[in-house]
């Protein structure tokens, strides 16, 4: 049976961020495919992200098989799962340039449950697809274009002249042509003066349509080539017929009225310039003088004459007279907001203020018709308000025999109030008539007087002083039937830097007016309007023209593209597309900025800008548009990632297998058409030194990018030719004889031919990287295969002027593990003598190149060494010269190719690790590599960066994953691999060293993966190291996080990137480390609380730590059999009621937290409901380190150790007997050899339950109990053995805690599962007491010994002294401790209770309490751990700082403001508990998720930017980096985890709607 085909699925992921924008690099959305397949986006939006509310994602992707409609929007609902990343994946089966937008109700405020949706859009953003172009049968990518450009009317008689041009054409290797415009052209005689869009130009085509479609056969069928064709849409012929029935389709003084007085300037220059004879002034203008004289006849006969400042001003007699006649009517009207000032109003301000200010309120408030210019005098006051104002100044009018104002004396006052108005608008004249005068001014010194101009010579009715800007049709017949004045139309032109999106000639623009446009005076504009209403003969005949020009080419080259409205170029080539696909469009855009290119480029799905190598003034500047547009640089790092799973295909019954090819959207520049010249600028002969042409041309062809030249390039025409006023016919020695590579007479088609047939080749195979080098004269380019790494190698010596003939300084080339072939070595010779040029220049009929010849040269020496190709330039190799290679590296061929092989493996490799074994391969810092290979190996240092993070993969992948992301060869790392191998020995031999430990084995197969790996890629040369260890660090990676994902429970294994990445914390904090086990002679693997600071020995296991992240890191991940370990190893420790906080392997146990076995009870009552027959582990036999209900304490040598056992259910409790019964001991071993910061006061545990409540306290003001243990250090600052946060008394949390396990252990023994009731107690009214009343005592006293009411008189219900009231509405951090300000500060303890034991909190009460935590000390990442508002609030902790600040000093405020992220987890569990309490629709409780996902961002890019692949310790205020900070903590990702945890147990089908 034969084997199944491989159809791989190009999958473009694109994740859309929380307001709907796309999340890719520089926001550019450009996709090339690979093959005929379709192309498949894939958008990733997170479940609950703030596009889920009410959210919609709108496409207007078509199906396969239907047109694109470009207000069609296919709806995709966004069904929130605050546990999953939604995946829609649309295949596009199209090119162009795709739209998509979100619609959702933006969130409201967390307190907001009032507020109702209100739907808002997104921007639209753009998904441009290259067109899938095809010849012969096989695709032909962009950058495989050879595109040659041709003036359609100097091609000579169609066919016979037109095919032996097309045949030479195609010979020099070239795939498809660009043709200037072959419609037939107005009077000028322009290409792009079209004066028929819907003809074909009929001395070309004298059989119109039927020649086109021979012509286009002809091409694709005899000769290989497509076609291209201008397209201009945004003018026509000044003689265009269609325009004398539609004068509407230009801008004229009905569609524009606003042009009036541009129109009228304009008809008065004309006139004036045709009249300087008769006015004694110059007509010939050859000196400044000469133009000076002519201006002040301008100003005289023209600007005087015009009386332009009627179109600015207001008419003062007749809009006094309109005023003075409404107020006698009574016809007033007070503007919105009165007069302005004081007074009812503002009246007694306005009536005695001076005629100025009066004039400024009427020019604010009374004004009429300011938005644009139009007829004279169109700007006047409104009548009823100017009335207003008189009534404000004299009174209601009551006739002048009456005692008030007459009429004369207000309109005497009125009329110098309106001359006041009128003087802003002189101003505005005067400024426009001297930017009319300037241009004018600059215009005609250009034209007749500059070196650099055309020096027109006489003016005359053929060179008038200044071009029209009008048109002015013919009166006829046709004409006849319009309004005359609507016989004039604006001619089209343009702007020196001008913002593209304007139109110059709409209302906002004077450009007219002020004589801003560079006019073409044979091209009127065309008006298109806002929509297809506003001009519909033209929306209609300019639709069909594109039809048309769709129909039968393949490209489109959109002239004057920058100055065409952007929705008349979308409707326009939609209408294109949907007779061609697969169009291929380009244009030159001059914008004046990149970022305006953009917009044009994304929304009209534009393949390719216009680039021309011409435009560079030098060797230096031709290098970097080459490097610009060459492509990626060699040995770049791929980005893309294949899976390994090859699925059967249902769409082809399983006989095909498919693997999805996960394409990561890169920023990209836009495609260039990168052209050596293009058919509107000067050629080498002009510009820089004829010879010049053979390197500029082969610099061009190298680069990875669609190429172009123009007829006369390769021939090399002496000049550029004059596409208006030519009459010469073309002549090529390509198109009179056969091309033949090589060297010849006649131009450079010969190598043209060669180096077009190489570009081809490079653009099909995908020869996509690219080394440039400049030096001196010389540019190298180097261009390979990514993967094969085939290539070719140019030498060019440029020929600017100046350069000479000798061969300059070109150092020898060195090629790597390279080998090469030379292909040929040529120089150009061009005779530029004078007597050539002008026999050239001079000949009637036709166009013809310099005499010219290529020669082959020998001066290139190649030497082949053993590892290294040198290359040199020697003998003869003039500017002119250019030298070819063909290369390929012999290291690089591999049976199933290099990159394939290195790729292929790993999750086989992988496959049998278990997640310790991970911890190894993927983690391990500093001090556990050194702890476990005692003290012989650390991480890798490496230079110029410093040591990695882990001597694991995330060690590299961390640097790596940027690098390659930024394909950053420059970086340390890539350097050093070019250097040597060392990194390729240290992490092989890591492995392999490690594999040969027993207990170990299982490493052996990834140690064998990564050695093969590696030795596959040792031979090949040095500067493609860092490429290929980037493919194999990257699969060996990926292969183990993904075993350890596969390891996981299924909620991890489905659920998004940031609970998989918290998720592998759990990997990076459990490992074997031997100073660091849970049992003092029994290894096992531990919990580190974080690394590096707490990674081995006694600092690793903490016992608050271990279970205040088991819950998230064990349970969370389904490691039940860690959690257990742990619970167990914990357990065996218990004395005095108590768990210790530093485990030291049971040897030094520690009993200083008072907390700690608070949070073990609460992860066992979590490991019974969590894991499958949970209830079990109360009857485990755990061997007791200590005695039971003994406080002795002895070495774990002694033989008491371990000597007894007890159940877990017997250590419950212990645990909660000893606190019922109090407890007052000294610490073991008491003293500066346990604790050196610590007073002897501190060592004493008093622990005690009030029973009057329940609540358990405990502490003093000489010790820190809780997580919050920082002790003051500083001898400097008096603080040394002063805890920073003693919280002595009853911490909120342990009274939560302490809660939620009686309540468990209660209904435990109920079930009869627990044999426990209650305990005794040393109180004698209470000798006895059950969990369930110890239970209940505490929920009756919880609400009125914590809670601060937000109303002050509420006070007396509460256990509350109003006098030390700092924050209302919130619950205490303390009750009844040493200091009682410190029971009334804000923390972020309290929301610990609330998760876990929520019934202790009125709800209302509680949501006040978290609103408000939420607005003052939740920061992006963690919660600061004080009330901003409290004066012992000291955000930024620096451990070092030794000064004399009491609070500071030795980082003693360590929890007096900084930033924890383990209380984040807490604090966002409470607040999605209690919100969703509140809510009742489906609506509400998304909104309840959705309100967490925002508050998970800054936590999000934190560990998506951490090299330790994990969440920091803490940080300082509002998110800053803290340097002591422990970077990655253990708690800080459990907590999280615990989130995900709880919102798995919600039904989310109830959050559908």
């Amino acid at each position: 049976m034969a084997p199944p085909t491989m159809v791989s699925n190009e999958v473009y992921l694109l994740p859309l961020r929380d307001d709907g924008s796309p999340d890719v690099p520089g926001g550019y959305i450009y996709l090339a495919p690979k093959s005929e397949a379709p192309i498949i986006v894939r958008f990733a939006i997170e479940g609950t992200s703030s596009i889920c509310r009410h959210g919609s994602l709108w496409v207007n992707i078509p199906a396969e098989g239907k047109q694109f409609r470009r207000d069609q929007f296919q709806q995709f609902k966004l069904e929130p799962d605050f546990n999953r990343t939604i995946e829609i994946s649309i295949p596009i089966h199209g090119a162009g340039a795709f739209a998509f937008y979100t619609t959702y109700s933006p969130l409201p405020d967390l307190e907001d449950t009032q507020t109702k949706p209100e739907p808002t859009r997104t921007e639209t953003y753009y998904i441009d697809v290259a067109p899938r172009l095809t010849l012969d049968g096989h695709q032909l990518p962009l950058s495989a274009l050879s595109i040659f450009s041709v003036i359609s009317k100097f091609m000579g008689k169609y066919p016979t002249e037109w095919e032996n041009h097309l045949r030479g054409i195609s010979e020099r290797g070239y795939n498809m042509v660009h043709f200037t415009p072959l419609q037939h052209r107005g009077h000028s005689n322009s290409p792009y003066s079209i004066y028929d869009q819907l003809s074909w130009d009929p001395e070309c085509f004298p059989n119109g349509e039927a020649d086109i479609v021979k012509l286009v056969d002809s091409m694709e069928k005899e000769h290989s080539l497509l076609g291209l064709t201008d397209v201009v849409w945004n003018h026509t012929a000044d003689n265009s017929k269609w325009i004398q029935e539609h004068p509407e389709v230009g801008y004229n003084v009905s569609t524009a009225p606003w042009l009036r007085s541009a129109l009228e300037l304009d008809t008065k220059l004309m006139g004036f310039g045709s009249k300087l004879g008769g006015y004694g002034l110059p007509t010939t203008v050859t000196t400044v003088d000469d133009l000076l004289k002519i201006m002040d006849g301008i100003k005289t006969k023209v600007i005087a004459e015009v009386r332009l400042w009627e179109f600015y001003v207001i008419d003062i007699e007749s809009d006094a007279d309109a005023i003075i006649q409404a107020w006698v009517n009574g016809n007033i009207k007070f503007p919105q907001g009165g007069f302005g000032g004081s007074g009812v109003g503002g009246l007694e301000t306005i009536k005695y203020a001076t005629a100025p200010q009066q004039a400024e309120f009427l020019a604010k408030k009374g004004m009429l018709n300011t938005d644009r210019l139009g007829e004279r005098y169109r700007r006047r006051v409104d009548p009823a308000i100017g009335a207003a104002l008189l009534t404000a100044i004299y009174g209601r009018f009551e006739g002048d025999s009456s005692d008030g104002a007459d009429e004369g004396a207000a309109r005497s006052h009125l009329t110098r109030i309106l001359d006041e108005v009128n003087l802003p608008f002189y101003m505005e004249y005067d400024g426009d008539i001297a930017e009319i005068l300037e241009q004018i001014f600059n215009r005609v010194k250009y034209m007749r007087i500059d070196d650099h101009g055309p020096k027109l010579g006489p003016i005359d009715p053929d060179h008038p002083l200044v071009e029209p800007y009008f048109t002015r049709l013919p009166k006829n017949s046709v004409t006849q039937n319009h309004n005359q004045e609507d016989l004039a139309l604006v001619n089209n032109g343009w702007i020196w830097a001008a913002n593209a999106m304007v139109d110059h000639a709409g209302p906002s623009s004077r450009a007219y007016l002020r004589r801003e446009v560079i006019v073409w005076g044979d091209c009127v504009k065309l008006r298109y309007g806002s929509k297809k209403e506003d001009s519909p003969y033209l929306w209609d005949y300019m639709a069909k023209y594109t039809r048309m020009m769709a129909k039968y080419f393949t490209g489109f080259r959109i002239d004057n593209c920058h100055s065409t409205p952007l929705h008349v170029a979308e409707y326009l080539l939609d209408e294109a597309r949907r007779v061609r696909p697969n169009l291929f469009v380009v244009a030159e855009l001059f914008t004046g900025s990149e970022e305006m290119d953009y917009v044009f480029v994304k929304r009209l799905g534009l393949s390719s800008l216009i680039r021309e190598a011409m435009q560079a003034w030098g060797t230096q500047e031709l290098s970097r548009l080459v490097h610009r547009h060459g492509g990626r640089p060699i040995g770049s790092f791929e980005i893309d990632e294949v899976s390994e799973d090859h699925r059967p295909s249902g769409k082809t019954g399983g006989q095909k297998s498919e693997r999805e090819i996960i394409r990561r959207i890169k920023q990209t520049p836009v495609h260039a058409l990168f052209m050596d010249c293009t058919h509107d600028n000067e050629v080498p002969a002009q510009k820089r030194d004829a010879r010049d042409t053979l390197p500029n041309a082969a610099l061009v062809s190298m680069c990875a990018s669609s190429t172009g030249s123009v007829m006369g390039y390769d021939e090399i025409y002496p000049k550029l030719v004059d596409l208006v006023h030519e009459k010469r016919l073309y002549t090529s020695e390509s198109s009179t004889n056969h091309v033949e590579i090589g060297g010849g007479e006649g131009g450079i088609g010969g190598i043209k031919k060669l180096l077009n047939s190489i570009h081809t080749l490079m653009g099909k195979d995908g020869y996509e990287e690219t080394h440039i080098h400049h030096e001196d004269q010389y540019i190298t380019v180097h261009r390979v295969h990514p993967e094969s790494r085939k290539g070719y190698f140019l030498i060019a010596h440029t020929a600017f002027p100046g350069y000479g003939n000798g061969n300059g300084g070109f150092s020898p080339v060195h090629l790597d593990g390279t080998k090469a072939r030379h292909l040929g070595s040529w120089m150009l010779e061009v005779d530029i003598s004078e007597e050539a040029r002008k026999e050239v220049l001079e000949d009637k009929k036709f166009l013809r190149g310099l005499p010219s010849k290529v020669i082959d040269l020998p001066g290139i020496r190649m030497e082949s060494k053993a590892d290294a190709t040198v290359i040199s330039v020697r003998d003869k190799f003039p500017p002119g010269s250019i030298a070819l290679f063909e290369t390929w590296i012999p290291a690089a061929e591999h049976a199933t190719g290099l990159d394939t092989y290195v790729t292929s493996g790993a999750t086989a490799a992988f496959s049998g690790l278990d997640l310790v074994d991970l911890n190894l391969v993927l983690y391990r810092c500093e001090a556990e590599e050194l702890d476990s290979s005692n003290g012989k190996d650390g991480v890798y240092n490496l230079p110029g960066h410093g040591k990695l993070v882990y001597a694991g993969l995330q060690g590299w992948w961390s640097v790596l994953k940027n690098i390659i992301k930024d394909n950053n060869l420059a970086h340390a790392l890539a350097q050093h691999l070019r250097d040597g191998q060392w990194a390729l020995d240290y992490i092989a031999g890591r492995l392999e060293r490690i594999s040969k430990q027993a207990g170990y084995e299982r490493l052996v197969k990834p140690a064998t993966w990564l050695k093969e790996r590696f030795d596959a890629i040792r031979k090949i040369p040095s500067f493609l190291l860092p490429r290929y260890f980037g493919l194999v660090i990257r699969t060996a990676y990926m292969a183990a996080w993904e075993r350890g994902l596969e390891l996981t429970n299924d909620n991890v294994k489905n659920g998004q990137w940031f609970l998989q990445s918290l998720a592998m914390v759990s990997v990076q904090q459990t490992g074997f480390v031997k100073s660091g086990s849970l049992y003092p002679k029994k290894a096992v693997p531990s919990l580190a609380a974080g690394l590096p600071h707490f990674a081995v020995s006694w600092a690793r296991c903490w016992g608050r730590d271990v279970f205040i992240s088991a819950r998230g890191l064990f349970l969370g991940t389904g490691r039940y059999a860690e959690a257990k370990e742990h619970i167990i190893a914990f357990a065996s420790v218990l004395k005095h009621g108590m768990i210790p906080n530093l485990l030291s392997s049971g040897n030094r146990p520690r009993y200083n937290s008072r907390d700690s076995i608070w949070f073990m009870l609460q992860t066992i009552q979590d490991y019974t409901k969590i894991v499958p027959n949970g209830l079990d582990i109360l009857k485990e036999k755990v061997p007791r380190r200590f005695l039971p209900y003994d406080d002795t304490y002895f070495d774990s040598d002694d033989p008491r150790a371990y000597s007894k056992e007890s159940t877990l259910e017997d250590i419950i409790q212990e645990a909660l007997q000893r606190h019922a019964s109090g407890m007052s001991f000294q610490e073991a071993n008491a003293g500066p050899n346990l604790d050196m910061q610590m007073k002897p006061e501190g060592f004493q545990i008093d622990i005690k339950v009030d029973w009057s409540n329940g609540i358990i306290f405990g502490g003093s003001q000489y010790n820190c109990g809780t997580w919050m243990d920082k002790m003051g250090e500083s001898e400097r600052a008096n603080s040394k053995g002063v805890p920073g946060t003693p919280r002595d008394g009853a911490a909120v949390e342990i009274t939560g805690l302490l809660y939620s396990t009686l309540v468990w252990v209660s209904k435990l023994h109920e079930q009869g599962k627990y044999k426990y009731a209650g305990v005794s107690t040393n109180e004698p009214s209470l000798k006895v007491i059950t969990f369930s009343d110890w239970a209940a005592k505490i929920k009756k006293n919880f609400e009125r010994c914590y809670y601060i009411p937000t109303n002050p008189s509420e006070d007396s219900s509460y256990d509350v002294n109003s006098k030390v009231v700092n924050r209302r509405g919130i619950y205490k951090d303390l009750y009844k401790s040493g200091k009682e300000y410190e029971d009334y500060q804000l923390r972020a303890n309290f929301p610990i209770a609330m998760t876990v034991a929520p019934a202790l909190f009125d709800p209302k009460h509680a949501l006040t309490a978290l609103f408000l935590t939420d607005k003052t000390i939740r920061g992006p990442i963690g919660m600061a751990t004080l009330d901003p508002a409290d004066l012992n609030y000291r955000p930024y902790y620096n451990n070092s700082e030794d000064s004399t600040d009491f609070a500071t000093s030795k980082g003693r405020n360590y929890h007096q403001g900084p930033e924890w992220v383990w209380p984040t987890g807490f604090f966002l569990r409470a607040l999605l508990k209690f919100d969703l309490m509140r809510r009742t629709t489906p609506e509400g409780r998304t909104e309840a998720f959705q309100q967490i996902t925002r508050r998970l961002q800054g936590c999000k890019e934190a560990i998506l930017s951490s090299e330790w692949a994990g969440l920091t310790e803490l940080t300082n205020k509002n998110g800053e980096y803290c340097a002591d900070s422990s970077p990655t903590q253990a708690w800080s990702a459990g907590c999280l985890i615990d989130l995900y945890q709880d919102a798995a147990q919600y039904d989310f089908s109830q959050l559908s709607y």
